[in-house]
């Protein structure tokens, strides 16, 4: 991939983006926020949650 095809497609998507309403845009950050995984699960994996399952049950 050159130069040249690597700034035709940041300057596509960022043409693609700032065309959608600021309202669209703000829906969109806020799906993704929701989407977001825990910070638990992100840097430990499923551990943590075995973990509290098993001292929630005792």
């Amino acid at each position: 991939m050159s130069i040249n095809d690597y700034v035709k497609f940041v300057t596509e998507n960022l043409v693609q983006h700032f065309d959608k309403p600021r309202e669209e845009r703000k829906s969109i950050r806020r799906k993704r926020k929701q989407q977001k995984s825990t910070f638990l699960f992100r840097w430990f994996g499923v551990i943590p949650y075995v973990i509290m399952a098993i001292v929630k049950r005792k």
